[in-house]
């Protein structure tokens, strides 16, 4: 497709990974949105194709490069951005370009304006003076990928951490905490937007506002220190006068999360923790070079739950770390059963290149890292189902995520455990009473009367 003066330049666009990425994506949109460019998931008979891509772990490059492939193959022109961006390959140089040589251009993460500086070069933007809207936007808060009752909201970039088995660091390199005062006028613009959900996220939510000294910043006429627990409290605030939810993703288990908990206990945001623990052991964990004691974990978690009785904890670990033994396996496994933890996912170690764990001595053979993880999931699950059972008979508000024909035949939505995507829903069956509807992104009140995997099963009420 050519563009000609009435036709606004066509940019495909693909974004892989995880929510980080994604809000890359969203940034990346709305500056291509506010210049006047058209945007499609298509990738044949657009201008120009961007794919957002992931690096982390080996099944995320393959799709990566994969998806690089297709788009050369259906399009031709193809900028590269994201966190693969800044992979090197096993001849030294970049690994995207020395897989596929012909693409336009290569950025790392979080590089919106070099991506826009590669558009640019390769397809002007258009010539309009009066393109300052950008459409299906939320204000401040720029276009968004998700749900329109839902949004993450990035916090900050980077880590301070230098864990083993991770090369996030080397991609997105140190922490850089995000004005306290931009954070909260984002919030609230998604709020106004209809954002019944505020997914907070970041690479070490817990770490917000280390970098710059918990500086003071400011947000509606008030100074707000930039900190964890400000920003909580300030979200929660602004949260109620909208009817949301917050949501805390990627929570460090740091002795001032404490803080926080009486928070979730009040209702002002959801009892909900995701914390990355990734082992129990602690020499696995040192071997790891995590920043938190496995030894102090389990009380930190009974002190959490003293404060907050209903609060949902969800984490991920590794299986078959270099040097495992069965014995620290084990103490996983009984850590997770006496943790009682919600929702546990599981990753067999894989060697990712330019992690330093791959240097360590004892790598476990794949198909033990593999049994590994099987084992520790069928514990996981047992545990997950065992609690979800205890809320039959208990009374969730849900938010309606679908809900064909009004609810008429049900719908499907989560309550305050469910984070989107990654936990399980809440099924609702047809209500009883012909005048009750669903609609979804708005809040439905639901009795839970059985369970099924990892989802509830509730009648709307």
């Amino acid at each position: 497709m050519s563009t000609t003066d009435t036709q606004a330049p066509k940019i495909g666009f693909v974004s892989l990974g995880c929510p980080k990425a994604l809000t890359d994506s969203e940034l990346i949109l709305t500056q291509l949105s506010a210049e006047g460019y058209q945007t499609t998931k298509t990738f044949a008979g657009a201008d120009l194709v961007i794919v957002n891509t992931c690096g982390f772990i080996d099944d995320a490059v393959k799709e990566s490069l994969d998806t690089i492939g297709e788009a050369l193959a259906e399009n031709g022109k193809v900028i590269v951005t994201g966190c693969l961006g800044a992979r090197s390959g096993e001849a030294g140089g970049n690994l995207v370009l020395e897989t596929h040589p012909s693409v336009l251009a290569v950025t790392g993460p979080h590089a919106t304006q070099e991506v826009m500086d590669a558009v640019h070069a390769h397809l002007p933007k258009p010539h309009d003076p009066f393109i300052d809207l950008v459409p299906n936007a939320f204000g401040e808060a720029g276009v968004k990928l998700t749900p329109k009752h839902y949004a993450y909201l990035k916090i900050s970039e980077g880590c301070n951490h230098r864990c083993t088995f991770c090369i996030i660091p080397s991609m997105r390199g140190d922490l850089v905490s995000r004005p306290i005062g931009d954070v909260l006028k984002e919030a609230q613009a998604l709020f106004e937007g209809g954002v019944k959900e505020l997914l907070v996220i970041s690479q070490d939510t817990s770490a917000y506002g280390v970098d710059v000294k918990y500086i003071t910043g400011f947000w509606d006429g008030q100074p707000v220190k930039t900190r964890t627990l400000e920003l909580a409290q300030s979200l929660a605030k602004l949260a109620e006068r909208y009817g949301a939810w917050v949501r805390l993703h990627y929570v460090y288990p740091y002795p001032s999360v404490d803080d926080i908990i009486p928070l979730m206990a009040s209702g002002q945001i959801l009892p909900y923790l995701d914390v990355p623990f990734q082992h129990s052991h602690p020499d696995v964990l040192k071997r790891m070079k995590r920043p938190a004691s496995g030894e102090k974990n389990l009380e930190r978690i009974a002190r959490w739950r003293e404060i907050c009785p209903e609060i949902v904890i969800r984490s991920t670990f590794i299986a078959g770390f270099p040097g495992e033994t069965e014995e620290e396996f084990e103490h996983l496994l009984n850590f997770l059963r006496e943790a009682e933890i919600d929702r546990a996912g599981c990753f067999a170690y894989s060697p990712v290149d330019g992690a330093t764990a791959n240097d360590l001595p004892g790598m476990l053979p794949q198909e033990v890292r593999e049994a590994r993880q099987a084992r520790f999931m069928k514990v996981a699950e047992e545990v997950s189902i065992n609690k979800l059972k205890r809320r039959i008979g208990s009374t969730v508000q849900v938010l309606v995520d679908s809900a064909p024909g009004n609810g008429r035949k049900g719908g499907v939505g989560r309550c305050y455990a469910d984070a989107p995507e990654i936990d399980g829903v809440v099924k609702l069956l047809p209500a009883e009473k012909l005048s009750k509807v669903l609609k979804v992104g708005e809040f439905t009140r639901a009795k839970v009367v059985a369970t099924e995997g990892h989802d509830l099963i509730a009648l709307p009420i």
